[in-house]
């Protein structure tokens, strides 16, 4: 018997594994290839208080060793993900976390407001690298001040405990996990994208109209497990581990490293079943290695 339950700010799930923001829809793209009942939790695609028509295409490029994206945070707005995504994720056994999106601390806080009385939703996740346009658009994450005070603010407003998703743009993530954790957070999640760009020499121009984007997938792990065992160290917050992770090993870096939960992402468009691979995985590693209970791996590596 092994007990592959963990707790994420006084939620249960029944296993570590969740979905990362962006790359799994909201749950129903996915649903005819992966049964949403077996995972630790879905992660929503970020949602903002109106409709965001996203990046000029092409958004998405192919690169070694993973992908990047500009996608620009396109989605249909609060109210029509609450009457379309909402009651459809209310159908599975498995925990629920909208990743929440704007441009203003109001417009976070709007969303926020709005899913306080939805029953459906367990957690929220919080993505401060959206560009704070009343502050040149640089990012919220970027500034720890500016972390702290969007964090304070929107747990004035949250009824569901508030995860905040830190960018690894910075030069020491540790002060922004700080300062969300003196905001109030309840958890953290991490790595968001590291901004990359590539350049199509056969056309002579940029690969993404965006010029630049996020670089994830496999590339981007080693250095996401060193920035949560930095944090790890830093904080006393629970913390959803991501980045390239393709396989129950690389999940059990980040556990190991002292992430409580981990998010699969990239994965997700080369394999559909990659969430429960790595589930599947993680078992299997806890029953050759006689492993009773996974918490008892968080932080284990010191």
């Amino acid at each position: 018997m092994i007990n592959t339950k963990v707790c994420i700010a006084g939620v249960e799930l029944k296993n570590p594994v969740m979905t990362a923001s962006g790359t799994f829809g909201s749950g129903m793209e996915y649903s005819e290839f992966v049964d949403l009942s077996r995972l630790g939790a879905v992660v929503t695609k970020g949602v903002a208080n109106v409709p965001w028509p996203g990046n000029p295409t092409p958004r998405v490029a192919e690169i070694r060793g993973g992908m990047m994206n500009a996608i620009g945070l396109q989605n249909p707005g609060i109210e029509t993900f609450c009457a379309r995504d909402l009651p459809f994720l209310a159908q599975y056994d498995t925990a629920v976390i909208v990743n929440v999106c704007g441009h203003t601390a109001e417009e976070y806080v709007e969303v926020v407001e709005r899913l306080s009385d939805e029953a459906a939703v367990d957690l929220l996740e919080i993505n401060i690298s959206c560009p704070n346009v009343r502050c040149g658009g640089i990012a919220f994450g970027q500034n720890p001040d500016s972390v702290e005070s969007i964090t304070r603010e929107i747990k004035r407003h949250a009824r569901q405990p508030v995860i905040m998703k830190l960018s690894p743009n910075v030069t020491d993530i540790t002060e922004l996990a700080r300062a969300a954790e003196t905001g109030g957070a309840d958890a953290l999640s991490m790595i968001n994208t590291l901004t990359g760009m590539k350049i199509d020499v056969n056309r002579r121009t940029f690969a993404l109209a965006n010029h630049t984007g996020g670089v994830s997938g496999p590339a981007i792990h080693p250095i996401a497990v060193r920035m949560v065992y930095q944090t790890a160290q830093a904080v006393k917050l629970p913390i959803i581990g991501m980045g390239g992770i393709t396989s129950a090993e690389d999940a059990l870096e980040f556990i190991l490293a002292g992430a409580t939960a981990v998010a699969v992402g990239t994965a997700n468009f080369r394999n559909p079943r990659a969430t429960l691979d790595v589930i599947e995985g993680i078992e299997d590693y806890m029953c050759s290695q006689r492993v009773e209970d996974i918490c008892s791996l968080i932080g284990a590596v010191k």
